[in-house]
């Protein structure tokens, strides 16, 4: 099974058109849901970041309303890691291993890295953006994906 935990620099890309989206919208139509991983606060993030962007202007009210729809539907069929205590203190140690992490960053690696523990040893790639969180997912044993390369 392949399992693939979406960070939210990759998340939101399903929802709004940026470089990458076809490549994770054709990874996501070839995924089980069960194989298809977020924070529980990635929804969240991702809802934030397309309000933002229809108040600069960028996206307009219709096609932003039409993306939290798909949103909140898509999240509802992934596999949400709750930001419970376990995934906080993976995020602390992070911090102190990976010196580069901010805060966001680290919470969404630790979601992963519990995720992983949870899963029983079954692969699962860490897909970004953000090069610099790539770079600590990779120190950290896993696969990654940035699908804008």
């Amino acid at each position: 099974m392949s399992c693939y935990f979406l960070e939210t620099t990759a998340f939101a890309r399903l929802f709004v058109q940026d470089k990458g989206t076809e490549e994770l919208i054709r990874i996501m139509n070839n995924t089980d849901d069960n194989g298809k991983l977020i924070s529980a606060a990635a929804p969240l993030e991702v809802y934030a970041a397309i309000r933002r962007r229809e108040r600069a202007g960028d996206i307009p009210n219709e096609q932003a309303n039409e993306a939290l729809e798909i949103l909140r539907l898509e999240a509802a069929r992934m596999v949400q890691q709750p930001l419970n205590p376990a995934v906080l203190e993976a995020a602390r140690q992070l911090i102190d291993r990976q010196p580069t992490l901010r805060t966001g960053d680290a919470m969404q690696l630790g979601a992963a890295l519990v995720a992983r523990e949870m899963m029983h040893g079954i692969e699962i790639t860490f897909v970004s953006t953000d090069a610099r969180l790539l770079e600590a997912a990779t120190s950290e044993g896993f696969q990654t994906l940035n699908p804008i390369k």
